[in-house]
């Protein structure tokens, strides 16, 4: 029997996520899968690295891993998707633009190839995405994190995150207004909302919270299934305050299971 060849990964973005990728490579953690070129901002030194984009795309990707933010899904993912390779989205937040998503899908549907929104820093997309299927009433996401994690957003024009004593919401309303006004904190939400109700009618509602050091998400849904609840306590990223470690995590699984034989929570 013929073994399956490897399959050829390029990354959009070479930090945590990238970095972590990586090293789950060399360690041996993923088979089966040759991570070929990243693709970079500014010149960097690294025998996959570039900051070219003509020198990535000349590479015959199978997929495509955007780790690097919402401008990278708007400036790479139709070329990447036209290609014929699959587009891993970390920053779905970019969705709240709704002709960017369709432009997308369009491109992914022209060329055969999927643009896939991976669990990232968020579990229970199963479960929600499922549940939709027979039909949603109501989901909730709430998301907190210290202080720090909101600064160089539009909460330091709402309260001084340096005085804060106790948690103080920062927003609350629909995804898609949320995800806009804090592109790289609440990616998580608007996956949650593409998986279930809808970018209008999931509600999100975001803390800075001073008593906690950990990013916490909570995501409740209601429907003809019945009701759950989900939460999670992360640990927060060494590289990037705004993120969790579970990420990257949630990024070496997604890729290792593109290769695997094994397929568990597709």
């Amino acid at each position: 029997m013929t073994a399956r060849p490897a399959v050829r990964l390029g990354m959009i973005g070479y930090g945590a996520i990238g970095k972590h990728v990586e090293a789950a490579l060399k360690a041996g953690g993923i088979e089966n899968l040759e991570l070929v070129s990243a693709l970079v901002k500014r010149p960097r030194t690294g025998g996959l690295l570039t900051h070219e984009p003509d020198r990535f795309f000349v590479h015959d990707f199978d997929a495509v891993a955007e780790c690097a933010g919402h401008e990278a899904v708007r400036a790479y993912g139709q070329r990447v998707l036209e290609s014929g390779a699959d587009f891993f989205v970390t920053s779905v937040g970019a969705f709240t633009d709704t002709a960017l998503f369709e432009r997308l899908l369009a491109a992914a549907k022209a060329s055969g190839a999927r643009l896939i929104l991976p669990s990232g820093g968020i579990g229970a997309l199963d479960i929600l995405s499922s549940a939709a299927v027979g039909g949603l009433d109501s989901v909730t996401v709430t998301v907190r994190k210290d202080p720090s994690a909101w600064k160089g957003t539009v909460a330091e024009t709402l309260v001084d995150l340096d005085g804060l004593t106790a948690p103080h919401t920062v927003f609350d309303g629909p995804v898609r207004e949320g995800a806009r006004l804090y592109p790289q904190n609440v990616n998580i939400s608007a996956a949650a909302a593409i998986a279930g109700l809808g970018l209008d009618r999931t509600r999100v509602v975001i803390v800075a919270d001073p008593t906690i050091t950990t990013h916490i998400v909570e995501l409740e849904a209601k429907g003809a299934f019945g009701r759950f609840t989900f939460m999670e306590d992360v640990t927060v990223s060494e590289e990037n305050r705004k993120t969790g470690k579970l990420v990257a995590m949630a990024m070496v699984k997604s890729v290792r299971q593109l290769a695997s034989t094994l397929v568990v929570a597709a």
